[in-house]
């Protein structure tokens, strides 16, 4: 099996470095085009399971990427809520907490590492239950928390998984050991 963890395509917001976990907002018409792009590279895989965040811009880049038909919305794949860090760049957030790392600290007023290790870790469970490859359609914080907890790694682990808008990665094997396959991988023409 192997695990397709697909980043949404750029907004206003990813562009400006923003951090956008609750607010909705729609990909640019270069986000588009990336996800559209995607395309020809999913079709030639049989999906078991999709499953696709609840979030505008997470699910219109599964539709341009054609799986919208077969996508199942997952509350568990929502970005980390950022509480009073939303809409924030980490520049602003330093200036208040010079030290923070969303994957050691967490978000006043919004979700805890360990909240979303449970999160992710739920959709691990359903992804290795599933007949077939698997794809997710997410966001950044979230999937970076879900490569590290694929390889069995705490939360912390993530910031070491950079990830752009608009990119595959594949999660999967080595034997019998899960292994990051391909990460942050560009579409290119």
């Amino acid at each position: 099996m192997k695990l397709f963890a697909i980043r949404h395509g750029e907004t206003a917001w990813s562009l400006s470095g923003q951090h956008t976990g609750t607010t909705d907002i729609p990909l640019t018409d270069n986000g588009r085009k990336v996800a559209e792009k995607m395309r020809p590279v999913l079709a030639k895989r049989a999906f078991g399971l999709v499953l696709c965040s609840p979030m505008q811009r997470a699910r219109e880049t599964c539709k341009l990427a054609g799986l919208g038909d077969k996508a199942v919305i997952d509350a568990d794949l929502a970005e980390w809520n950022y509480g009073k860090y939303e809409g924030l760049t980490t520049e602003q957030i330093h200036e208040a907490a010079p030290d923070w790392v969303i994957f050691r600290d967490g978000c006043p007023g919004g979700e805890a590492p360990e909240q979303v290790a449970d999160r992710v870790d739920r959709v691990i469970a359903r992804a290795r239950a599933a007949e077939g490859d698997v794809a997710l359609f997410a966001h950044g914080h979230v999937l970076r928390t879900l490569a590290a907890r694929w390889i069995g790694q705490p939360v912390l682990a993530g910031q070491h998984f950079m990830l752009d808008t608009g990119t595959l990665c594949v999660l999967g094997y080595y034997r019998d050991l899960p292994a990051a396959r391909i990460w942050n991988g560009p579409l290119v023409d």
